[in-house]
């Protein structure tokens, strides 16, 4: 039900914004979305990384943080790359969480640029692999 609740926010104001924006604008849409809907989200979501036993602050922000437990990536690009699934994976890998979603709104049809990613279940990520 929680990632039914992003997709619903993300259908939303994909329609109403359309392809060919700036990525922040597509990030402030999808928070007024969700607020809107009262759906409960965290914004650039400070990760840390814990290195020699240490935490130290790398830089890591997830856009979103969906319902405590759905990482959301967005993105404005011409083509998804591995790089963009590696970075949700290793947001996933470093937080804990198991399920993420890489978006791209810079396509004709939002549907084309949503992958799911699950952290833990390989198959799943072969499934969702970036070509």
């Amino acid at each position: 039900m929680r990632s039914r609740n992003a997709f619903s926010a993300l259908r939303c104001k994909s329609t109403v914004v359309g392809a060919g924006c700036l990525e922040s604008t597509y990030d402030a849409c999808f928070r007024y979305q969700l607020t809107k809907d009262r759906i409960t989200f965290e914004h650039q979501v400070k990760l840390p990384v814990l290195y020699d036993g240490v935490q130290v602050d790398a830089g890591y922000r997830v856009d979103f943080l969906v319902e405590t437990c759905v990482i959301v990536e967005i993105k404005a690009v011409e083509k998804l790359l591995p790089l963009h699934l590696a970075q949700v994976l290793t947001y996933l890998k470093l937080s804990g969480h198991r399920v993420g979603l890489l978006i791209n709104f810079n396509v004709p049809h939002l549907r084309d640029g949503i992958k799911r990613v699950m952290n833990g279940y390989p198959a799943a990520n072969e499934q969702n692999s970036i070509k």
